[in-house]
C-alpha cells in the first residue's frame, strides 16, 4: 500500500499563531516535515522539523503572544493540554508556580494513511498488540490508523486520554473511521474509563495511548482476561527496558525472584536465585518502533520474556518498508548471551607468535610454553589433597590487590611479585596483548605462560586463578573434609574474635552443607555467595 499523508488542516494552526510567527512558517515552506512550533515568554519562537529547526521571529515571546494564542484554542485539561475542535492538533501549556502560562508547544496533528500495513496482518489476527517507540516516532499515529481498519469488520472503542487519537472536541475525527471514542475527564482516571469501556459498550477491541501508571495495567490485564483484544502503546523503546520498569513489566508478566534448588541451579548454569517471569502476559505481540519505516517484532512475548530473563534473547522479526513502499520481513541476527564470558570458553584468537606444544607439568615452569591462541593454556596441578604449588605472578595492567584478595578468598597459594624477573606466570589485558607490549613480548620470548583477561574485574581475575590451579566442583583442592574442617574451625574462631565476616574457599555443594552446620554449631550465621563453581560459604554474625 502507498502511503498517504494527510496534514490535518495545518492551516488551522497557523491561524491561532500571531502574525508574524505565522508568516515565518509559511515563508520556511516545509509544512510537510513541520513536528512543532515552541513559543516560550522571553525567549525567541521556534519551529521543529523531522530534521533540525530553524528561529522563527527575532523579537522575543512577550505575555501578549501567548495569551493571543491561548484566546484561540480550546480549554487546557487537567494534564495541561488544549485541543483545537475537529482537528489532530495538540497545544500543550507550560505553567510557572502561580499557575500561569509560559510556554507552549504547539504540535501538529497528522492522520497518516498506509502507516498500518507494515503490521496489518497482526493487527487483524485478533492477538493484544503492545507498541513501544520514543515520543514523536509516530506511535499514536500508528494506533488511530489500526483503530480504523480494525473498525470496518469488529466493535472498536478508542479510550482516549488526551483527545490525541480521535481529536479535540465531541465529534471525532474522521482518520479514526467507525471506531467510537470515550474521552478521559482526567488522566488519573483513564484505568476507569478503560473498565467501562468494557462494561458498557461491549467492545471487540479497545484501543488505549500511554499506558503509564501501575491502575492502567491492572485494567489493561482485567481487559486481557475478558477476551478483549487490546492495541496500546507504553512508554520505553526495547522489551527490556520495559522489563526494568516496575510499573509497566506487569504487561509482559512482570518477574520475580525464585530460589532454585543446587540441582537446577547446576544444571542451568546460573545463581540459585534467578529473576522468571511472574504471570502470562497482557499482551501477545510486542512492536518496537526503531524509527518510522523500521519495526521490530516479538510474536511471541512469553517466550521473548523467558530467554531474555534466561540471558539468551530470541532474535526478534525485523519489517522494513523500503523507498517503493514494499515491506520486508527477515529475522533479526542471533543475540549472543549477555552474560560474564568464561576465559576458557571464548573462542581463540590468532596471532602471529609461531604454534608451539606444550608440556603439562604439576609445577608451572619458566620453560612452559604457550599456545598461539590468547586463551589460557590448560595447567595440570597435583591431585586432590595433594599441597598445592606456589606461583608466582606478575600482574601486567591487572589490579594487584584484586589477584592477592581473590587468591585470599580462593584458598590459592599464588603470590603477586612486582618484577617480571621472578614470576612464572604473566597475566594481562587483551588491549596490552594486542598492542604487543615490551614486557609481554618478553616474557613470549621466555616462554612464560601469558593468560589474557577481557577486563579487568573480580569475576575475570577469579576465573584465571580457577583455571590456573585447575579448580572445579568436581576436582576441588579443598574438597578434603579435614581441610574443610580445619579452615572452618578457623573462619569460627576469626568472626568469634572481631572480623566482620569471613570468607571460606569455593566448595562443593556438599562442603557448604557442611559448613553451614558448622557455623551453626557455633552460633553464627551463614550464607552462600557467588556462582557455581565459585560459590563460597560467608561466615558472620547476626
Amino acid at each position: 500500500m502507498t502511503q498517504h499523508r494527510i496534514t490535518d488542516d495545518l492551516d488551522a494552526m497557523l491561524d491561532v499563531l500571531p502574525t508574524n510567527i505565522r508568516h515565518a512558517v509559511e515563508k520556511a515552506n516545509n509544512g510537510e516535515n513541520l513536528l512543532e512550533i515552541v513559543i516560550d515568554l522571553g525567549r525567541l519562537p521556534t519551529a521543529r522539523f523531522v530534521e533540525g529547526e530553524i528561529i522563527l521571529a527575532e523579537k522575543e515571546i512577550t505575555r501578549a503572544d501567548i495569551d493571543h494564542i491561548t484566546e484561540r484554542i480550546g480549554t487546557f485539561d487537567a494534564d495541561n493540554r488544549a485541543g483545537m475542535e475537529r482537528t489532530l492538533h495538540r497545544i500543550s501549556a507550560i505553567r510557572n508556580r502561580l499557575g500561569a502560562i509560559v510556554g507552549l508547544t504547539c504540535r501538529v496533528g497528522r492522520a497518516v494513511y498506509g502507516t498500518v500495513d507494515i503490521i496489518q496482518d497482526i493487527v487483524e489476527s485478533g492477538k493484544s498488540v503492545l507498541i513501544l517507540g520514543r515520543p514523536g516516532v509516530g506511535k499514536t499515529t500508528l494506533l488511530r490508523e489500526a483503530a480504523r481498519i480494525l473498525a470496518e469488520n469488529k466493535r472498536v472503542v478508542i479510550v482516549d486520554t488526551s483527545n490525541e487519537i480521535g481529536g479535540d472536541g465531541d465529534v471525532p475525527h474522521p482518520a479514526v473511521g467507525k471506531a467510537r471514542r470515550m474521552q478521559v475527564r482526567e488522566p488519573m482516571l483513564q484505568h476507569e474509563v478503560m473498565i467501562e469501556a468494557v462494561e458498557n459498550h461491549n467492545p471487540e477491541v479497545i484501543v488505549i495511548d500511554e499506558i503509564g501508571r501501575e491502575l492502567e495495567t491492572l485494567a489493561a490485564r482485567t481487559i486481557a482476561e475478558r477476551g478483549v483484544q487490546l492495541i496500546g502503546t507504553a512508554h520505553g523503546q526495547t522489551l527490556e527496558n520495559l522489563l526494568l520498569n516496575p510499573t509497566l513489566s506487569d504487561l509482559v508478566g512482570g518477574i520475580e525472584a525464585v530460589t532454585l534448588s543446587d540441582e537446577e541451579a547446576r544444571r542451568r548454569g546460573t545463581q540459585k536465585t534467578v529473576l522468571e517471569r511472574r504471570a502470562p502476559p497482557t499482551f501477545d505481540v510486542l512492536i518496537e518502533i526503531q524509527h518510522r519505516e523500521r519495526f521490530s517484532v516479538h510474536l511471541d512475548i512469553m517466550s521473548a520474556v523467558d530467554s531474555l530473563l534466561r540471558d539468551v534473547p530470541t532474535p526478534s522479526e525485523i519489517r522494513t518498508r523500503d523507498e517503493a513502499g514494499q515491506i520486508q520481513i527477515e529475522k533479526a541476527a542471533p543475540i549472543k548471551s549477555r552474560r560474564p564470558e568464561r576465559i576458557g570458553e571464548a573462542k581463540p584468537e590468532t596471532t602471529k607468535t609461531p604454534r608451539r606444544t606444550r608440556t603439562p607439568a604439576p609445577v608451572i615452569q619458566e620453560q612452559t610454553p604457550r599456545s598461539d591462541s590468547i586463551n589460557p593454556p590448560v595447567i595440570v596441578t597435583p591431585n586432590i589433597g595433594a599441597k598445592l604449588q606456589t606461583v608466582r605472578v606478575f600482574a601486567y595492567g591487572v589490579a594487584r590487590n584484586r589477584l592477592m584478595q581473590a587468591a585470599k578468598r580462593l584458598g590459592v597459594p599464588a603470590v603477586v611479585v612486582t618484577d617480571v624477573d621472578e614470576a612464572n606466570v604473566l597475566v594481562t589485558l587483551r588491549t596490552y596483548y594486542r598492542n604487543r607490549e615490551a614486557t609481554v613480548i618478553e616474557a613470549e620470548g621466555r616462554g612464560m605462560p601469558i593468560y589474557v583477561l577481557r577486563a579487568n574485574t573480580v569475576a575475570q581475575v577469579e576465573q584465571f586463578l580457577g583455571d590456573l590451579y585447575n579448580l572445579s566442583e568436581q576436582q576441588h583442592p579443598r574438597d578434603s573434609l579435614d581441610d574443610v574442617r580445619d579452615q572452618t574451625k578457623q573462619a569460627i574462631a576469626a568472626v568469634l574474635n572481631g572480623e566482620r565476616w569471613v570468607d571460606l574457599p569455593p566448595g562443593s555443594s556438599l562442603v557448604r552443607r557442611f559448613q553451614h552446620e558448622m557455623a551453626r554449631n557455633a552460633e553464627l550465621v551463614s550464607h552462600s555467595y557467588g556462582k557455581e563453581p565459585r560459590r563460597h560459604v560467608r561466615i558472620f554474625r547476626e
